[in-house]
């Protein structure tokens, strides 16, 4: 039995109650009825089995936000249908999940990039956060977009919203319908910038004091990058763009990861805890500045054929990601006015803030 755990401390290797990794990729954290729920994407195969990207949706229960019971697979894979989303070799990341008091249904959004290029998003429900998940969509691409990496968000008076990246584009904010499983066509579009790794992709939501947040990375694949917060006083904005939220850190990448969303904690005064992933814990001698004119020259459309070259066998040398390995990085916020600012800790503990 893994010995309990008593604080919580980024960047360490986080086993759960069976003393295995947690596999909770991408992931978000739920109150629900006492108990703290984390799910996100199951990398337990990744790298171990031939063309094996994701193993479902893995969900952990806790008590205190330290110690992690392991309740299994809420959406497995498909292993039968190799052209379904949920199958093992499809590229699916990133499950966000909101529950629908006027349905009384939990549902969850899949990011799926496309063999084509394009991404998607497939939308299921279920009677319980732990499953069984139906699907209900596939291949959405909403309001006709290629969709990356998104939130869910809702108000208190039930409507909800999606933030996606507009692929290599700006960020778009898209209401929901009323049963969350599609937009109504009712949408904003924020932070246009002209390629990668400037694009803003990672949206994780919160709101402190009526405002609204949104906390983004830049697009590196798995490598980290300066995340990036902007603030605005409705759900479309306008919102005003505030800065890197890791002002403390020299090295530009968030402190080696990448923020998935951001979870305040009821009872506690003042706790928004960035829950990020740092995907490759074995890849941190790497400087971002190589990582950043390796992605701008091969995207950038003015790259001179020297700087696109110089890109490619950038690209080509950094290494691959081992999902299946990466670590956890949850560190509070501490709030100078309006910023919302996020310091290194060895190790720190929820009860600072009770």
């Amino acid at each position: 039995m893994q010995e309990r755990y008593d604080s919580i401390r980024p960047g360490q290797v986080w086993l759960d109650t069976a003393g295995k990794r947690i596999q909770a990729h991408g992931g978000s954290v739920m109150y629900l009825d006492g108990r703290y729920y984390w799910y996100g994407e199951n990398k337990e195969y990744t790298g171990l089995k031939p063309g094996v990207w994701h193993w479902g949706v893995r969900c952990y229960r806790s008590d205190d936000l330290y110690n992690w019971e392991d309740l299994g697979l809420i959406i497995p894979p498909d292993t039968e249908d190799p052209k379904s989303s949920l199958h093992p070799s499809s590229y699916m990341d990133r499950p966000h999940i909101l529950f629908n008091e006027k349905t009384g249904k939990f549902v969850c959004w899949l990011k799926i990039m496309e063999k084509d290029g394009t991404q998607s998003e497939t939308v299921l429900v279920a009677d319980s956060l732990t499953g069984p998940y139906t699907k209900v969509r596939e291949k959405l691409y909403p309001l006709g977009m290629s969709a990356g990496d998104f939130d869910l968000a809702k108000d208190d008076d039930g409507r909800a919203f999606c933030y996606f990246e507009r692929v290599h584009s700006e960020t778009v904010c898209a209401d929901l319908t009323d049963d969350y499983t599609d937009v109504t066509g009712h949408y904003t579009e924020h932070f246009p910038r002209p390629c990668p790794p400037w694009v803003r992709e990672g949206t994780a939501h919160f709101m402190r004091n009526g405002r609204h947040y949104l906390v983004t990375s830049g697009t590196t694949g798995y490598f980290p990058n300066p995340s990036e917060i902007a603030v605005a006083d409705t759900w479309h904005g306008p919102f005003t763009v505030l800065g890197d939220p890791h002002p403390s850190d020299p090295s530009r990448t968030s402190f080696h990861s990448q923020i998935s969303s951001v979870f305040r904690v009821p009872g506690k005064k003042d706790l928004y805890i960035a829950i990020a992933d740092r995907w490759m814990p074995g890849a941190m001698d790497i400087p971002y500045s190589l990582v950043e004119k390796g992605y701008s020259g091969f995207f950038r459309e003015d790259a001179t054929p020297e700087e696109r070259a110089e890109g490619d066998r950038i690209l080509e040398s950094l290494p691959h990601a081992d999902t299946r390995l990466a670590d956890y990085v949850w560190l509070p916020f501490r709030f100078d006015g309006d910023m919302p600012v996020i310091e290194w800790r060895d190790e720190w503990r929820t009860e600072e803030f009770d």
